[in-house]
Formats: C-alpha cells, sequence, structure tokens
C-alpha cells in the first residue's frame, strides 16, 4: 500500500495512567468546553424539534407511539372480551370480531412488543454504554418514521371496516382469498414496519459492537449490552422468513401467481414453515429485552452484582439459538411425521433449561444480597410469577400428544398470555419506573404505582387463569359467540370482569406517566444507587449523553472505580469538547474495546422524514394496486436515501486525525472492518441472505413436498441465459473487488473503468435472469412461478448494486471517494460478496436442478 494512501494509526498513552485522570481541568476551560458541547449536541426548539434525531428524543417517540399502539390493541381486547362475556352475544358481528382479534394480535406483535424493545433500547443504551449516540442517529429517526407510517395505516385500518380479518398469522387460503385490500394492508403493512424494525436492530448492534466506551471488553459490558445482541441477531435470522414469506403472499395476491394455492402445485404449509420459523423466535424476542431489564435492575436493588455473569450470557445466547428449532411447535396438529414431532417436542423441552439458568441466576443474587424493597422490584417479583406460570404450562404444550387435545382451545390462549405478560409486559413496566429517573428526571408515585400492580396483578390472573379450564372444557379460539350449557358462561364471565380491572390498572400507570410533575423536586442523580454508566446522566438533563467517555475496567464502574462521576464531569476522560461545532462518539475494537476513531454524527434533518414518507408511499399504495405512484415513491425515496449518504457520510474529513483527549490522537475517517458503516453493511446483508435462503427453502420444499414438482413436461428457466446471467453477475463483482484494489493503490482511472463497465455486467446479468424465465407463465403451476420469484429477487438486487456501483463512481469523480478515503467502496463491494453468492446459488437452483429433479 502506497504511504500517501494510508489512513493514520490510533497514537498517545494508551490505557490512561491515574495522574493523567487526576490532572486538574482549569475551571475557565471546563466551562467553555461544556457550552460548545451544549451548542453542538442542541436539541432542536419549537417546531423544528421533529427534525431530532437524538437517541433520547427519538427513543421517548418510540415509546410513546408503541404504547399508544399497545392502548388501542388492549381496547380491541376489551371489546372482544365483552362480546365473549354471555353466550348468543350480538355486541358485535362475526365478521367485525374477526377484524378485532386480528388487529389485537397484529398489534401487539407487530406494533408494541418487538418496537418496545427497540425503543427501549435506543433510549438507554447509548447512556448505559458511556457514548454520545448510536453510531446512525438518523437511521434510527428513519426508522421510527417508518413505525409512525405504517402503524398508523395498519391500526387505522379498523375504522374503515378494512381491517385483517384472518388472524394474526394470515393463514391461506383464508388469508389470500379474502376479497378487498384487508390482507394486503397486513402484508404490506407490516412488511413497511418490519423495514423500521430491521433499521433499528442494524443500529443497536452495530452501537453495541463498536461505540462502547474505552476499556469496556465485550465480557464486561452490561448485560443489557448482551441481550441486545442477542436478541438483535434473532431479529435479523426472524424477520426475514416472514419477508420472504410475504413477497410470495403478495405475488399471489396481486398476480394470482399460486405459492400457496394446491390446485396448482402450491402448498399453505409453506406459509405456516416461514411464518412460525419467524413467529416462534418472536416470542423471545420479546421476552429476552424483558430478562434484560431484570438484569440491571436485581443487582441495583440486592446491593451486589449480579451472579453468574457468564453462565447467564451463554443462556441467553443459547436460548436465541433454541428458538430457532422451535417453530414446528406451532404445528404439531398438521399431520407431520413422528419423527419430526419428536424432535420438535424435545427442543421445545430443552428450552427450558437455559431460561431456568437465567431465573435462578437472579434469584440467586436476591438470595445473597440485600435487597431494598422498591416499586420495580415488586413489578419483576410479579413477572417471574406469572412467567414461570406460562413456563409450566409451555412444558405441557411441548408434549404432542396433550397439544393434540388444547391445541386451539382457550387454554393456548392462556398460556400465550401468561408467557407474554409475564415475560414482556411486567419486566417493561417495572423497567419504566426503574429508568423514569434516567429518562425525564422525576420520579413516578410509589403509591399509584402499587395500586397499577395489584390491579393488573389481580385482573390478569382473574382473565386468564380461568380459560385454561375453559379451554380444557373445549372451547375453540376465535369463536365470536357460543350457546349456552357448555360450562363456559360463568368462566367467561369472570374473565371478561378480570379485563376491566387490568384497564383500571393500566389507566392508574398511564395517568401516572402522563400526570403534571413539575411540582416535584429535583431528583438525585442516581436515586436507586445504581453501578452502571446510565446513572452518570446528567441532572438537570443535557442533551450530550455524557460530558466525557470514561475509561472503564469493570462491569459496575459506579462502584467499582472510585471518582469516575466527577471525573466524567470535569471532562477529564475523552472527547471533552467540541471544538469544530461537530456531534461526535467514539468507536472502539469489537472485542478489547480500544479506541480505534472518532466518528463524526449526524444531527437534525428533514431528510429522515421525506424518506420514511417515501418508503411508505412504496409499500401503502400497492395494497389498493396504485402501482404507478407506488413506482414513483420508491424512485423517490431511493433518491432521498442517496441524497442522506452523498451529503453526510463517509466524507473526506477536514484532518487527518483528532486529540481525544488524555493525550490520544484518533482517525477521524475509517474504511473497511474498522468502520461502523461497514458493519452496518455486513448485518443487513446477513438478514437480506437468511431472506434469500428461505426463498430457496421454498423452492426445495416443494420439491421434498409434492412428487408433481416439477410437473411432468414442465418448461425450464433457459439454461443458456441462466449461465449467462451467472456470468454476467459474477463479472460485475469482479469488477467492483478490482475496482477496490486499484484505487486504494492509487489507480483512479483504472478503478473509474471498473466501476463504469460494473453496472453494465450487472444489469445484462439482471436482464438475462428475467429472459431466462420471460417465457414461462407463473400463473399456471408453482413451479414456474417460484422461478420467477427467484429471478426477479436477484434482479432487484442487482439493481441495487447497480445504484451503489454508480454512487461510488459518481464519489470517485467528484471527490467523496479518493485512494484515501475509500469507505463507500468498501461497503458497495461486501454488499457485493453477499449478493453474487446468492446470484449463484439462484442461477444453480434455476439452471441445474432441473437435471437432478
Amino acid at each position: 500500500m502506497n504511504r500517501d494512501t494510508a489512513l493514520p494509526h490510533p497514537s498517545g498513552p494508551y490505557p490512561p495512567t491515574e495522574a493523567m485522570l487526576a490532572e486538574p481541568v482549569p475551571e475557565a476551560l471546563r466551562t467553555a468546553q461544556a457550552e460548545r458541547l451544549r451548542n453542538a449536541w442542541e436539541t432542536p426548539k419549537g417546531w423544528r424539534y421533529v427534525t431530532a434525531v437524538n437517541n433520547t428524543e427519538v427513543g421517548k417517540w418510540y415509546c410513546m407511539t408503541a404504547l399508544v399502539f399497545m392502548l388501542l390493541a388492549g381496547v380491541m381486547a376489551l371489546i372482544i372480551r365483552l362480546q365473549l362475556a354471555v353466550p348468543e352475544n350480538d355486541l358485535v358481528s362475526a365478521d367485525r370480531f374477526n377484524q378485532l382479534f386480528t388487529m389485537h394480535g397484529s398489534a401487539m406483535m407487530f406494533l408494541f412488543a418487538v418496537p418496545m424493545f427497540e425503543a427501549i433500547s435506543i433510549l438507554l443504551l447509548p447512556a448505559m454504554l458511556g457514548a454520545r449516540d448510536m453510531p446512525f442517529p438518523r437511521l434510527s429517526a428513519y426508522g421510527y418514521w417508518c413505525f409512525l407510517i405504517g402503524g398508523i395505516f395498519v391500526i387505522g385500518s379498523i375504522l374503515f371496516d378494512v381491517a385483517p380479518r384472518a388472524g394474526w398469522f394470515m393463514y391461506p387460503p383464508l388469508a389470500t382469498r379474502d376479497e378487498g385490500p384487508s390482507s394486503d394492508i397486513w402484508l404490506l403493512g407490516l412488511s413497511f414496519i418490519e423495514v423500521a424494525s430491521i433499521a433499528a436492530a442494524v443500529e443497536l448492534i452495530v452501537g453495541t459492537l463498536k461505540c462502547r466506551p474505552p476499556g469496556m471488553r465485550i465480557n464486561i459490558m452490561p448485560l443489557y449490552a448482551w441481550y441486545v445482541l442477542v436478541v438483535g441477531g434473532m431479529i435479523l435470522f426472524a424477520f426475514p422468513p416472514l419477508i420472504a414469506g410475504d413477497f410470495l403472499f403478495e405475488l399471489e395476491r396481486s398476480f394470482d401467481w399460486p405459492f400457496f394455492d394446491p390446485t396448482r402445485g402450491g402448498d399453505p404449509m409453506l406459509w405456516q414453515h416461514l411464518f412460525w420459523i419467524f413467529g416462534h423466535p418472536e416470542v423471545y424476542i420479546i421476552f429476552l429485552p424483558s430478562i434484560a431489564i431484570a438484569a440491571m435492575i436485581i443487582p441495583t436493588v440486592a446491593r451486589r452484582p449480579i451472579f453468574g455473569y457468564s453462565w447467564i450470557v451463554l443462556s441467553a445466547v443459547g436460548t436465541g439459538f433454541l428458538s430457532f428449532g422451535l417453530w414446528v411447535h406451532h404445528m404439531f396438529t398438521t399431520g407431520l411425521p413422528s419423527i419430526s414431532l419428536g424432535f420438535f417436542s424435545a427442543a421445545s423441552e430443552a428450552v427450558v433449561i437455559p431460561t431456568g439458568i437465567q431465573i435462578f441466576a437472579f434469584l440467586a443474587t436476591l438470595m445473597a444480597g440485600r435487597v431494598k424493597k422498591s416499586l420495580p422490584m415488586l413489578w419483576i417479583a410479579g413477572a417471574l410469577a406469572i412467567f414461570t406460570m406460562g413456563g409450566l404450562t409451555g412444558v405441557m404444550l411441548a408434549l404432542a400428544p396433550f397439544d393434540f387435545q388444547a391445541h386451539d382451545t382457550y387454554f393456548i390462549v392462556a398460556h400465550l398470555h401468561y408467557t407474554l405478560f409475564g415475560g414482556m409486559v411486567f419486566p417493561v413496566i417495572a423497567g419504566v419506573y426503574y429508568f423514569f429517573p434516567f429518562i425525564q428526571k422525576k420520579l413516578l408515585s410509589d403509591r399509584l404505582g402499587r395500586w397499577a400492580f395489584w390491579l393488573v396483578f389481580i385482573g390478569f390472573n382473574l382473565t386468564f387463569l380461568p380459560m385454561h379450564l375453559t379451554g380444557l372444557w373445549g372451547m375453540p379460539r376465535r369463536v365470536y359467540t357460543y350457546p349456552t350449557g357448555l360450562g363456559w358462561d360463568e368462566l367467561n364471565l369472570i374473565s371478561t370482569l378480570g379485563a376491566f380491572v387490568i384497564a383500571a390498572g393500566f389507566l392508574i400507570f398511564v395517568w401516572d406517566l402522563i400526570r403534571p410533575k413539575h411540582r416535584q423536586p429535583q431528583i438525585p442523580r442516581n436515586p436507586w444507587d445504581g453501578g452502571t454508566l446510565e446513572w452518570t446522566h446528567d441532572v438537570p438533563e443535557e442533551a450530550w449523553g455524557v460530558r466525557s467517555i470514561p475509561h472503564v475496567t469493570s462491569r459496575y464502574p459506579l462502584w467499582d472505580q472510585p471518582k469516575m462521576l466527577e471525573r466524567i464531569d470535569a471532562g477529564r476522560y475523552y472527547l471533552p469538547d467540541a471544538e469544530e461545532g461537530r456531534r461526535e462518539t467514539l468507536v472502539t475494537s469489537v472485542i478489547d474495546a480500544e479506541p480505534i476513531q472518532v466518528q463524526r454524527v449526524t444531527g437534525p434533518a428533514w431528510i429522515t422524514h421525506l424518506a420514511a414518507g417515501f418508503t411508505g408511499g412504496a409499500f401503502i399504495f400497492p395494497t389498493f394496486h396504485w402501482y404507478p405512484p407506488a413506482i414513483i415513491c420508491a424512485v423517490l425515496a431511493i433518491y432521498c436515501i442517496i441524497w442522506w449518504l452523498w451529503t453526510d457520510t463517509a466524507r473526506p474529513p477536514g484532518a487527518d486525525t483528532k486529540d481525544a483527549g488524555l493525550g490520544l490522537r484518533l482517525p477521524t475517517y475509517a474504511s473497511g472492518p474498522a468502520s461502523v458503516g461497514w458493519w452496518a453493511v455486513w448485518i443487513t446483508m446477513l438478514g437480506d441472505a437468511t431472506a434469500f435462503a428461505s426463498l430457496i427453502f421454498g423452492f426445495f420444499f416443494y420439491w421434498t413436498a409434492s412428487p408433481g414438482f416439477p410437473p411432468e413436461g414442465a418448461a425450464h428457466a433457459v439454461p443458456l441465459l441462466v449461465a449467462l446471467a451467472a456470468g454476467l453477475l459474477a463479472a460485475s463483482w469482479a469488477l467492483t473487488l478490482a475496482a477496490r484494489h486499484l484505487n486504494r493503490r492509487g489507480g483512479v482511472i483504472a478503478a473509474r473503468a471498473c466501476l463504469g463497465f460494473a453496472p453494465l455486467a450487472a444489469a445484462g446479468g439482471a436482464a438475462a435472469m428475467i429472459f431466462s424465465v420471460l417465457p414461462l407463465d407463473p400463473a399456471s403451476h408453482v413451479y414456474p412461478a417460484i422461478l420467477w420469484a427467484l429471478a426477479i429477487w436477484t434482479a432487484v438486487h442487482a439493481g441495487v448494486g447497480v445504484i451503489m456501483q454508480l454512487y461510488c463512481l459518481a464519489g470517485s469523480l467528484f471527490g467523496k471517494l479518493t485512494p484515501r478515503y475509500d469507505a463507500d467502496i468498501w461497503n458497495v463491494s461486501l454488499y457485493w460478496h453477499f449478493h453474487v453468492l446468492a446470484a449463484l446459488v439462484a442461477c444453480a437452483t434455476m439452471g441445474l436442478t432441473p437435471e437432478v429433479l
């Protein structure tokens, strides 16, 4: 590598000595530094407040929006319970009832449970890591506005009597043959929301890996950060199969391609597999973050470090891993072979082990500590009691013979709610009471909190405990009424009364949240005497996150590192200043958290709103088969994202290095694996590869499930064109890779030539893929339909790759991409690594498997 193209490395003393940390900072310098930081991180005021991208503001918006959606879903649940309170009731019609229970489940799962985890994490994680912000603040804001638009669109459909009504699982053929836009609203609206979920997962994973404070090795970071990594990884592997299923589902709905129509070779069981590959990990995606909240509260109330830190981490990872082997747990009654039933039954039992380890570690911490009674701990205790009950019924349902009897009865409804309320709702409320002093600099009422707890706890058991018996006595799920005299009457009435007791508890909780608190005196800075970094927050609030980024050497630094808080406030650690008036945070190495870069992060902007709005149009207009405006919106969304990236990311810096404090000079630019952008692309493409693998799974599922796949005498994709597509896409990848190497070595002209020819090769490969299946009629049979789906998937990704290559070419021509500053082409090369592998697999599946089959 030429010396003039080499990026500088960190230089200066590290780690800091005690003498360096103890050196005083003049008062005038401290005041000037704080003022510059305050100006750089200032939150917009007035009507421009909505352009804020600070994690604290976006996290609050996210939390409140998810709470509103949860309350709306709760109102739907109350109407459902009123309908079922007495036999032969006609409060609502069967169709309206179907809309209510479909939207209740969909809103709770997609608009509350997962978004609330991501909202809380965006809000809290930077403070726990001692970071100024997440690495991509505008990505967080973009995800929030996508979530808001998509959520309003989906949940608002019930006001117009077009809400989805085939169940939150949308099983075909009921959902595929449903007239009107209701199923499309579910498919496209929730797919849009999944974009927000995956964007937040990428942000959180990269933030946890790369934005920890210096010294915070991966084995001493807060347990909450470990759970964020595990759950973020689960989202990357769980959501894409559902996205792939939605892709096939919408092709059938819009163009009559028979992926789930058995009369033309399709199979509705494929949807069940793809849905529950998402659906069962979803339960643990909901459960694990709530356990993470408990893992932060319990050491504080016990006044001692958590017991079995390493065992908890391994158990969380094990729970996440095992959760992907349980999806058939939901399909025991679908006629699967006995060996499959045995395997998935055993896997369903095995997941109890890592879950139990985590709970026993918490109990051991409480038993070994000096527990201080508090309101958050009361909610955690309620969570453990309710979740344990749900876990016991889960063990019962993991046994296939019992599941045969209880399947599709109210026993399942009871089990699900015991698991989700105990595993998610109670711990989240505990977290609200615990972290509210950090979020709003106020305390919630202890008296109102206890009233809310006992009403919710008692009401919950009144509602769902009788449902176990109702289900065992044969009451099926999803019936809008029932005849009298079957023994269900009194139990249903008790459940309905209990639901309103829960509602009363939630009303008290919400009132406690929103009631005016301006007369409350200023709270202590660390009211619970916690040991982790979020309690270094400023009171009154400052938008800069942390005054100076500390050097951390223990899991509970506020307990174990004397004078840390004093030194943070004095600016004795890293990045105590903002001389250039820019927002900055530290980027550190993945394992040992050694400082490697000063990362400039983006500030407030309207572009996130425009990008989210046009992305929403690209998903929402097809719901009503308005394809021209959808295409226009997609083009404008791409334009907004390109403008956003061009103007604010990977710009050549004014100075190569910066004084980060304590005598340490760090680079201001990074490319390749050292940069946060490279990690974001890698993680995003891992999720994309999972979605593609789900389509390949679909192809081979049809092959194994149907003896007539492909049908006798079926036409295949044109082999020569498939081979040409593989060759051209491989050539485009090679040219992109060559451009990266040539550019780094100073061969700018040759690199530009490669970047000029690479899009031509990619476009030719995409065209060859489409023309290879052009003679096939995808509406005639599932075999040509799945070939078309693979061709479209590959061609669209090639089109994205073309845009990326042209972006790099423009960057080279206009000075954004140089031999020294080449982050963009590193990221694009990484994209093409994934895409060429997927393209070759698709071509092999389309061109070679007909010879084998």
